[in-house]
């Protein structure tokens, strides 16, 4: 079998189409979570904590701010050792939302899936029952 014989019936299999078609919709998706926690999710707890939605500028500086620099993107470019947890904290909350999600449509799928396997088709009848069967109702309409 060649090569390229083998990757056509790999890349035509179900499993390999079933993922990439997983992976297009979970790139997708995670996009739909960063707009809700950026767009939805932080102003709200903004407000909650007092009113500052920009997150980034969050920051220690570790060591001396000779120039009390306020704003992340200068303390980098002034080469302070900064520990910038305001981001750290907006992808963790993205983090934590994706996973719940992916948790609750797992857990919808798997009940889906005891559900189809809860109804299993009845079995079929085997042949010579089915046959006597017909014997009895034949002699039934005899009568």
């Amino acid at each position: 079998m060649s090569v390229l014989k083998e990757f056509k019936e790999f890349a035509i299999k179900g499993n390999m189409m079933d993922l990439a078609i997983g992976v297009i919709i979970g790139g997708a998706f995670g996009k739909i979570i960063d707009s809700l926690v950026k767009d939805i999710l932080m102003p709200v707890i903004s407000w909650i904590l007092g009113g500052e939605v920009d997150y980034t500028n969050w920051f220690i500086v570790l060591g001396d701010n000779p120039n009390n620099i306020t704003n992340l993107t200068a303390a980098q470019e002034a080469g302070l050792n900064v520990f910038a947890y305001g981001s750290f904290l907006t992808i963790l909350i993205n983090f934590l939302l994706l996973a719940w999600v992916v948790f609750l449509l797992v857990k919808v799928m798997n009940r889906l899936r005891k559900q189809e396997e809860a109804a299993p088709e009845p079995e079929a009848t085997p042949e010579d029952i089915q046959l006597l069967r017909e014997i009895r109702d034949e002699l039934k309409n005899k009568s």
